[in-house]
């Protein structure tokens, strides 16, 4: 009986500690946007590039689902994706900082009633059909890439192209510390396309409508 009430004691309390771990930390758009002066200069730039591993436009954040951000920003703290500049900033956010500047991100720029519509905003070639097919993209991301079945997954309709071409090779690279990115789906889903085929895939999506964009901030208010 006394090893029962352990056992059950024990559950009980892995219960509540896993149960608080598990809730989300909630993010204040306002005080979030006291907490953006390292992100703005390169985000808040319109066409600003970076240069490593090789010459691409910054991501648009602003639009961004609130949970990518988190969980994109956490894989860098992690080491989880490798990209120095990235991982050093994501490493002095708290938790609580991180939902902050995701919330901040999520409705900034955005325009109240706007929607977009269900199917693409532009037919793809049947090449590149292929490809999306293939990959199972519209699985996860949405059927417009607008509308991602998680919010937890990133909307990329409308990415800059040259970005998500750097990011779904990364998917591809093994073993190297300053680049690549650790997530199974996406390695194996980038994994059966050639660079090449990346690139068509990574042009369409980008050419699409969506909520994404990098709206012009001052560094010093």
């Amino acid at each position: 009986m006394n090893k029962l009430l352990l056992t059950l004691s024990t559950f009980a309390v892995a219960f509540v500690t896993f149960a608080a771990q598990a809730q989300e930390v909630k993010g204040d758009a306002a005080v979030g946007k006291t907490k953006v002066a390292m992100c703005i200069g390169c985000h808040g730039i319109p066409g600003y590039q970076a240069s490593f591993p090789e010459i691409h436009k910054v991501p648009k954040i602003s639009g961004q689902n609130a949970k990518y951000i988190v969980s994109a920003l956490n894989a860098y703290k992690k080491g989880e994706r490798n990209q120095a500049s990235m991982r050093g900033i994501a490493e002095t956010l708290s938790d609580q900082d991180m939902a902050d500047i995701a919330a901040y991100y999520s409705t900034h720029g955005v325009v109240a009633g706007a929607t977009l519509a269900d199917k693409p905003s532009k037919q793809a070639s049947a090449a590149v059909d292929a490809l999306l097919k293939k990959g199972g993209c519209v699985a996860c991301h949405g059927e417009n890439f607008a509308k991602p079945i998680d919010p937890s997954y990133p909307k990329i309709a409308g990415q800059h192209a040259d970005y998500l071409y750097v990011a779904l090779k990364a998917y591809k690279t093994e073993k190297n510390p300053n680049i690549g990115r650790s997530n199974g789906v996406m390695a194996g889903m980038a994994k059966q396309f050639s660079n090449s085929e990346l690139k068509e895939i990574a042009k369409y999506i980008g050419s699409l409508d969506g909520d994404l964009k990098t709206v012009p901030q001052k560094s010093f208010r």
